[in-house]
């Protein structure tokens, strides 16, 4: 199970950039992967939390995946996938509050359908 719930995180996390940016990197693809897993294994937790708590967590989690795979991608290895430099409250050009606030409105979607809709498998 942990295996599609990989593979299907990466592929929405790569649709999600293509809609938005035009474009996607095969790095984030892994990353979208391990954050709906970690959603995945977080979700005894997530169903305890209000809606917008666990929408707050979740795009919490998706911006520290960002900020440490932005440092690995886009300052160690220098393969320039993304750069906020010029965005408001950025931290080394790899996270910034706008982009949190869309991870958290992505997050809310996303949690009501498996909060609200048992006949999810997880």
């Amino acid at each position: 199970m942990e295996l599609v719930v990989f593979i299907l995180g990466g592929t929405f996390y790569g649709f999600v950039e293509l809609i938005f940016r035009g474009y996607t990197h095969w790095s984030m693809v892994l990353t979208g992967g391990a954050i709906v897993l970690t959603f995945y294994y977080l979700i005894p937790y997530l169903y305890q939390m209000s809606l917008l708590e666990s929408a707050l967590l979740g795009a919490l989690i998706i911006t520290c995946y960002e900020f440490v795979v932005g440092i690995l991608v886009n300052i160690v290895f220098k393969w320039d996938v993304w750069d906020y430099s010029d965005r408001f409250g950025n931290i080394l050009g790899q996270i910034c509050p706008l982009y949190t606030l869309y991870w958290f409105g992505i997050c809310l979607a996303f949690f009501a359908l498996i909060k609200y809709n048992k006949g999810v498998p997880f």
